[in-house]
């Protein structure tokens, strides 16, 4: 019996997109095996080339780390943007891909000629995902702007900071990268939903959605206190205790601790004040909220009684109490665990050399974590897809570039 490809393999997906929400998508798909095909704009490329640590012989190079993490196991055809030559070979393209992800601003794709519901003329089976910061339709949708933008509008920047304090800027990619794994997540939907009927469809991502999905518990409450209810930021710890935060150890370094309401007893037995259980201040989880400072006090005056985080923590797991070390990102990329699953992986490229990059996020057991993991220069496949996917002749590719319609890495004529 002949093994039917497995997982995305066989699947053509374009990609026309940058920085990081709609690359991760992409990566995602790539990484589970299909033919992604990305599509950079002329004359520089995706935008992130220019970001993260570069090759230091080669200054003239469109590699970067950044581009590298966010890009990788991907096709590279670079091309003059809104170019009549470039808009027909991007038609041409789309009649022969099963996928297409974008993230340009609400509108740009349309005014290109481009739009969901011209290019399903050419390809009725076309599974399109637009990208953007607040949607394709709303009063925001034509919003400009980033990941930071989208938590700020959802309610999520207002929420973290010290109490007494301003609103915080996080500064990682939450949004960006969440998107991008919910639009991958709704891509393979879509195409589940194609092969049991045959139809296309078109999927609107946003990424203030995507925060706006983020909220836990507040939103009902919001919803039916109005504004007799309005959620405050509380530094370190979770608003509604636990106790669940962060705490200081008598090295400098924290733990964070997150309990349930059924382990207060499990805490309480750990710090050696069984009394603490019946004590009225903490008898229940409303009580513990309102006490939630002096339950911080409390656990902190432990720790400073051991000689490091490591030795405290070990009391705790004993006790089943639920805790970490808050590891630096130097401690977390060298951690065995994160190691062991490829959870860190290391890669290495011909001008950068070898670093580390996260992994996939999730592990199949029908498909294993790719060991061949390269980023393309900006062009590399430019010839390769135009022959395959477009039928061009090598005459008609050398007048692309004569046009410019084409670029591409001069690190590649070197070679």
């Amino acid at each position: 019996m002949t093994l039917k490809p497995p997982m995305l393999t066989g699947y053509r997906v374009l990609d026309i997109t940058q920085f990081v929400a709609g690359p991760t998508c992409t990566r995602i798909l790539a990484e589970l095996g299909a033919d992604v095909i990305k599509i950079e704009l002329a004359p520089h490329g995706d935008r992130s080339r220019i970001q993260g640590i570069k090759p230091r012989d080669q200054k003239g190079s469109s590699q970067s780390t950044y581009f590298f993490q966010h890009n990788h196991s991907k096709r590279s055809l670079a091309l003059l943007w809104k170019h009549p030559r470039s808009t027909e070979i991007l038609k041409a393209l789309i009649a022969k891909v099963d996928v297409l992800v974008e993230n340009f601003a609400p509108g740009v794709m349309a005014r290109a000629g481009l739009g969901y519901e011209e290019l399903r003329k050419l390809n009725c089976k076309l599974v399109m995902c637009s990208i953007s910061v607040a949607g394709q339709v709303g009063p925001l949708s034509a919003q400009p702007g980033y990941d930071y933008i989208a938590a700020a509008y959802a309610g999520v920047t207002d929420q973290i900071g010290e109490a007494n304090g301003s609103p915080a800027q996080f500064t990682i990619a939450i949004g960006d990268v969440s998107t991008g794994v919910a639009a991958a997540m709704a891509v393979g939907f879509a195409l589940l939903h194609r092969e049991r009927t045959g139809e296309g469809q078109y999927i609107d991502s946003a990424i203030l959605d995507t925060y706006f999905h983020m909220h836990e518990v507040n939103v009902p409450r919001v919803a039916l206190r109005g504004e007799k209810f309005v959620p405050k930021r509380t530094g370190s710890q979770h608003p509604d205790g636990g106790p669940t935060g962060l705490f200081r150890c008598s090295d400098g370094s924290y733990i964070n601790i997150t309990a349930l309401a059924h382990q207060w007893e499990q805490i309480a037995t750990a710090l050696g004040r069984p009394e603490l259980v019946s004590d009225p201040r903490f008898k229940d989880a409303r009580a513990r909220r309102d006490n939630n400072d002096q339950i911080k006090m409390l656990i902190e005056q432990w720790l400073g009684e051991f000689p490091s985080r490591e030795a405290a923590i070990r009391v705790l797991e004993k006790h089943r109490v639920p805790c970490a070390p808050v590891l630096t990102l130097n401690e977390a990329v060298a951690h065995e665990h994160l190691r062991q699953r490829k959870t860190v992986r290391h890669v290495e490229d011909p001008l950068i050399g070898g670093f580390d990059i996260p992994g996939l996020p999730v592990k199949f057991s029908r498909w294993a974590d790719r060991t061949d993991v390269r980023a393309d220069l900006l062009g590399q496949h430019n010839e390769e897809v135009l022959r395959e996917l477009v039928g061009l002749s090598e005459v008609e590719i050398e007048g692309l570039y004569r046009d410019k319609v084409l670029v591409r890495d001069a690190a590649l004529d070197e070679r």
